[in-house]
């Protein structure tokens, strides 16, 4: 399965695993801290042999911050959260993934495998920022995403018993070169509530944070 075809000049990638390559188009446009910060991390070969990390059916695959050796590959700082970009978690779609404070992420992503409203935000809650969307090779992700998980190094469980391993990542086009739009006002939560209460199923970015499975 394929979402719809690319957008005019729409920044794209190719993820390429051991389990067949995929294509992500970024989304500037709504997300431009995030996908200038997801970028950075490309071309400076970061993800190059990296894991997907944490797999959980009917959920969402997660990598981009731990090496074949198990190992946290070094991250530059955290960035804002852009989640109230009005782009929601829908199958297929790409968002930052972090830990439970609203300004922790850095490399690592997930792509949805199904439909994740929990993962969005609300006006009580910081949700995850969604910056890109899978265009080609769905069929790899829903592959990658029932492999077989358990405990496996310092993660307790999810992790792929047969590791899932991130080659390279590459640009495939560059976007014009443009002002980007400011981004939509971020949700922020009422006031004295800084940190919103944890969905049950969020992306958590370290093992230890790692909710069970819905």
């Amino acid at each position: 399965m394929c979402l719809p075809a690319f957008a005019a000049g729409a920044e794209r990638v190719r993820v390429t695993t051991n389990l067949g390559a995929f294509v992500i188009e970024l989304q500037r446009d709504r997300a431009p801290l995030t996908v200038e910060n997801f970028l950075g991390y490309v071309r400076a070969g970061h993800y190059t042999n990296t894991l997907f990390h944490r797999v959980i059916a009917g959920f969402v695959i997660q990598g981009g911050g731990v090496g074949v050796d198990l190992k946290p590959k070094p991250v530059l700082k955290p960035i804002p959260n852009e989640a109230g970009n009005g782009l929601k978690n829908l199958r297929g779609t790409v968002g930052l993934a972090r830990a439970a404070g609203p300004h922790t992420g850095d490399a690592q992503f997930f792509v949805n495998v199904a439909d994740n409203s929990d993962l969005d935000p609300l006006p009580t809650r910081w949700g995850y920022a969604v910056f890109g969307r899978v265009v080609e090779g769905m069929e790899v992700i829903d592959r990658i995403s029932v492999s077989p998980t358990g405990a496996m190094g310092p993660f307790k469980s999810d992790a792929p018993l047969q590791a899932v391993v991130i080659q390279k990542v590459e640009l495939l086009a560059e976007a014009p070169a443009a002002t980007p739009a400011a981004p939509p006002p971020a949700v922020t939560p009422p006031a004295g509530e800084t940190t919103p209460a944890t969905p049950p199923t969020e992306p958590a970015k370290d093992a230890g944070a790692a909710p069970p499975k819905p």
